[in-house]
């Protein structure tokens, strides 16, 4: 039973990961919930979960709605995951540092079109903020996941 009990958890723990960033939503350190962004992405891409992508696209559009954006972060996602479809070139699984540095192309990229969409100097610092601080967290984040979800 107790082994059970644990197995369940560490299949969960990535749904449960992304509802918890998600929530956790404070204005300067996670506006709209987005450091569930990454999860969404590790989980997506670089360690597949079964049945992961319904659920990240349901918090993508949540973070959406957060941020008062119109399906952008839907978007930004389901444009990756049809480029990571196609592509052959790369293995994101296969990349080091659970492959933050697509992760930083990915999310650099969508946050630099979303400042850019009304350019001012304190657009631009909160998006700079954002890159960095979201970037800086990928390796915990991606580390703990790992830990709980992968370790035997």
């Amino acid at each position: 039973m107790k082994y059970n009990i644990i197995n369940f958890l560490k299949k969960a723990f990535p749904f449960i990961a992304v509802i918890v960033l998600w929530r956790l939503s404070v204005a300067f350190w996670n506006p709209a919930g987005i450091l569930a962004i990454i999860p969404i992405f590790y989980c997506s891409f670089v360690k597949p979960v079964p049945w992961f992508a319904p659920i990240a696209i349901l918090f993508c559009f949540l973070i959406d709605y957060r941020f008062n954006t119109l399906c952008y972060w839907t978007v930004m996602y389901c444009l990756f995951y049809a480029i990571n479809g196609f592509q052959s070139f790369f293995d994101i699984t296969r990349i080091d540092n659970n492959a933050l540095s697509i992760f930083m192309i990915f999310f650099g990229i969508a946050t630099f079109i979303l400042s850019m969409l009304h350019p001012n100097i304190s657009n631009l610092m909160r998006a700079v903020w954002l890159f960095a601080w979201v970037s800086t967290l990928y390796i915990p984040i991606t580390a703990l996941i790992k830990k709980v979800c992968y370790d035997r």
